[in-house]
């Protein structure tokens, strides 16, 4: 069912995908407070994400592991909040290294819960298919690619916020994180289990 490159574009579509915000708010919130003298605790926090969710993305999608849907659908905006939290609290700490570890599981530990999320869709797609390790490497791939998107849009969105408008870091992760916790309350209403 398709080639590599089109699961690279699948991969990319899910995650950039305006209707389906989740993931952008998510990278968004584990980004902003960062610029990009902070590349090396970018970098450590994308590739702990990047690993656990493909990790629970293959977990799922050969069938080793199931989690139910709807529970995944609610815990991906309470990572989300829970990211934005964090960074309110922790604003000026962040970049110190002061909270980078606990930063660091706990971006871990998301990154499986966006990789059973992402599975949902993939294993949508690979419904009766039974070669699922290049479709899934080239899923993987396009989800990794537009993460890095994401990642670098919101470090030059706060080096336009920061040099252009003259808005300090601290400020600036303050009012984004509120501006995520506000678009993210409503998905935890909507996703919340009955």
């Amino acid at each position: 069912m398709g080639s590599f490159w089109f699961y690279i574009q699948l991969g990319l579509e899910h995650v950039l995908d305006f209707n389906a915000y989740d993931h952008i708010l998510f990278l968004s919130a584990l980004a902003v407070p960062f610029t990009f003298k902070d590349w090396k605790n970018v970098l450590v926090l994308a590739t702990v994400f990047t690993v656990t969710h493909c990790v629970s993305l293959a977990i799922s999608a050969y069938g080793l592991m199931s989690v139910d849907v709807s529970l995944i659908e609610f815990l991906i905006p309470v990572t989300i909040f829970f990211t934005a939290v964090f960074n309110v609290l922790v604003v000026n700490k962040i970049q110190h290294n002061k909270h980078m570890l606990s930063y660091v599981v706990a971006t871990g530990f998301f990154g499986l819960v966006h990789g059973f999320g992402f599975s949902n869709y993939f294993n949508m797609l690979m419904a009766g298919e039974t070669e699922k390790l290049s479709p899934l490497l080239g899923f993987a791939a396009g989800i990794e690619i537009s993460q890095v998107l994401i990642i670098i849009m919101v470090l030059l969105l706060a080096v336009f916020v920061q040099k252009v408008l003259k808005l300090k870091q601290a400020s600036f992760v303050q009012i984004m994180s509120i501006i995520i916790l506000c678009l993210t309350v409503p998905m935890l209403i909507d996703t919340f289990p009955q």
